[in-house]
C-alpha cells in the first residue's frame, strides 16, 4: 500500500479531525447458536470474495479531460444544453468542467462515506446480539478499510481533483454514529446511506464508461456493497414487526429525516461554489429541473424496495416519499431477491442520451441484458 498523495483531499473548514460522543451497550453472544443460516452463507460468500486493493492495475494512465473532450467532439454539449435545461447555455469549456467536478465531487462523497461505514461498522460489532451478525460485520469492516483505501488513491493519485464531505452526508453519519440503538445503526447505514451508494456507484460507472480503473474499481466495490445491503435486510427482517407503534414512529422519523439527507447531498452546492459560478442560481435549477429532479430520485430505487420489505414503508413513510415521488420503486426487487444492483433501466437510457457514447452503451449492455 504504497501511493503519492499528489492531490490531497481537502479538508472541511476548521476541522482536521471530527470527534463526537457515541454511546452503544455492548453485547457479548455467550449461546454462540449460529443458527441464522441465511447470514452465514453471507459471511462464507464476503470471506471467499475477498480482493486486495493491490489487485487493481494502478498503473493505468487516468486522463479524464481526454475522454470529457471526446465526447464533447461527439455533441456532448448540445445534449447537455438539450436535456440538462441550465440556466445559462454551456459551451464546451463549461460542460467539461461542470463534469470533471460533479464526477470528482460524487467520488469523494464516496470516499468520506466509505469511512462512515467503517466506523459504523465496527460500532455493529459492538452492538448487535446475535453471533452471526458479529461474524459478517467483521468481515464488512475490513471491506470498508479496502474501500476507504481505493477510493483515496484514486483521488489523490489519479484523478487530482477532490471535496471535503458535504454537510448533509456528514450530518447524517454522526446521527448513524451516535445513536445507541443498534438497529438504527443498521438501517441508518446498511439500508439508507450503502442503498443510495449502490445506485449511485452504478450512475458513476456508466458516467466513466471509458476510464477502465475506475470501472475495475467500482465493480469491486459494488460487488461488497450489494452483500453490504443485503446484510442489512437480512438482519432487521421481522424485527420491525415486533415493535411497539412508538419504537416504530421513531424509525419512521429517523427514514425520512435520512431521506432527505441523502437527497440534499446530491443538489451539489460545493461545484458550482468551486466553479464560481451563481450557487443560488445553480442550486435553484438542481432542485427544479426534470433532469436533476429525476437523478435524485432514482438514487433510491434500492432503498424503497428494502424498506417496504421490513415494514418501514408505513403510512407515515409512504406519504412522505409519495411527496418526493419515491414510490415509483416500492414494486421493484429488495436487495434479497436480487443482491447485485443495476442502475434503473430509465436512468441507463437518460444517460446514454446525454452522454451519446458508445463507450457507455457498451457498459450499459449488461444492465440492459439483465433486465
Amino acid at each position: 500500500m504504497e501511493y503519492v498523495q499528489s492531490n490531497p483531499v481537502p479538508l472541511p473548514e476548521g476541522e482536521e479531525y471530527r470527534e463526537i460522543k457515541a454511546t452503544i451497550d455492548t453485547v457479548f453472544d455467550w449461546k454462540y447458536d449460529l443458527e441464522r443460516r441465511n447470514l452465514l452463507n453471507l459471511y462464507e460468500k464476503g470471506k471467499t470474495l475477498a480482493w486486495n486493493a493491490n489487485d487493481l492495475d494502478w498503473t493505468i494512465d487516468v486522463d479524464i479531460e481526454r475522454m470529457m473532450e471526446e465526447r464533447l467532439a461527439n455533441g456532448m454539449a448540445s445534449m447537455v444544453n438539450q436535456l440538462m435545461n441550465p440556466p445559462r447555455k454551456m459551451e464546451d469549456e463549461a460542460v467539461m468542467r461542470m463534469q470533471l467536478n460533479m464526477n470528482a465531487f460524487m467520488l469523494s462523497q464516496f470516499l468520506h462515506g466509505e469511512q462512515g461505514a467503517l466506523i459504523a461498522t465496527a460500532k455493529i460489532v459492538q452492538g448487535v446480539p446475535w453471533e452471526e451478525a458479529k461474524f459478517y460485520a467483521a468481515n464488512q469492516v475490513a471491506d470498508e478499510a479496502r474501500h476507504v483505501e481505493v477510493y483515496h488513491r484514486y483521488l489523490t493519485e489519479k484523478l487530482g481533483i477532490s471535496y471535503e464531505i458535504v454537510p448533509s452526508l456528514r450530518t447524517l453519519l454522526d446521527d448513524i454514529v451516535k445513536d445507541s440503538r443498534w438497529d438504527i445503526t443498521f438501517l441508518g447505514m446498511q439500508i439508507m446511506v450503502e442503498g443510495l451508494a449502490l445506485a449511485a456507484f452504478g450512475v458513476t460507472k456508466l458516467q466513466m464508461a471509458d476510464e477502465p480503473l475506475i470501472q475495475d474499481l467500482i465493480t469491486r466495490v459494488m460487488q461488497d456493497e450489494s452483500r453490504h445491503v443485503a446484510f442489512g435486510v437480512l438482519t432487521l427482517n421481522d424485527l420491525y414487526s415486533q415493535m411497539s407503534s412508538q419504537e416504530l414512529a421513531e424509525r419512521e422519523e429517523f427514514v425520512i429525516e435520512a431521506t432527505h439527507l441523502l437527497r440534499d447531498r446530491l443538489l451539489m452546492e460545493p461545484v458550482f461554489e468551486r466553479l464560481g459560478w451563481d450557487v443560488e442560481l445553480w442550486t435553484n435549477w438542481a432542485k427544479g429541473t426534470p433532469f436533476m429532479v429525476g437523478f435524485r430520485q432514482m438514487m433510491f430505487s434500492k432503498i424503497v424496495p428494502n424498506l417496504k420489505r421490513l415494514g418501514l414503508l408505513t403510512p407515515k413513510v409512504r406519504d412522505a416519499y409519495e411527496k418526493m415521488d419515491l414510490l415509483r420503486f416500492e414494486h421493484l426487487k429488495d436487495s434479497v431477491e436480487e443482491p447485485e444492483a443495476a442502475p434503473p433501466h430509465e436512468l441507463v437510457e437518460l444517460l446514454n442520451q446525454l452522454m451519446s457514447s458508445k463507450a457507455v452503451e457498451s457498459a450499459a449492455a449488461p444492465v440492459a441484458a439483465a433486465h
